[in-house]
């Protein structure tokens, strides 16, 4: 039965509407939940081979700790907004 209220040349405009859209294709099914420890291997013995202590960042972070202007005073403003705005977890959200 056809409900009065349907509209009869609905059916054709989404017909119409669909030949007009480009054809997006199907994702693909999902894959089961893969691990590889191939990369994290790769990451291990990167980080073995670099010095425990490195000279040249020493030195920039002993050069930044002796401005007076760093940081400046523009990232401490920013980051004492954020901290302003970020909430109180102590407080009880509920």
């Amino acid at each position: 039965m056809i409900n009065s209220t349907t509209a009869t040349d609905r059916t054709s405009q989404l017909a119409a509407a669909a030949a007009l859209s480009p054809k997006t294709p199907r994702p693909p099914a999902p894959r089961s939940d893969q691990l590889s420890t191939e990369n994290a291997a790769y990451l291990r013995t990167a980080l073995e081979r670099q010095p425990e202590i490195r000279p040249e960042v020493v030195e920039r972070a002993k050069s930044l700790a002796a401005d007076p202007n760093y940081p400046s005073a523009e990232t401490l403003r920013r980051v004492g907004q954020i901290i302003l705005n970020s909430p109180d977890l102590t407080e009880d959200q509920s």
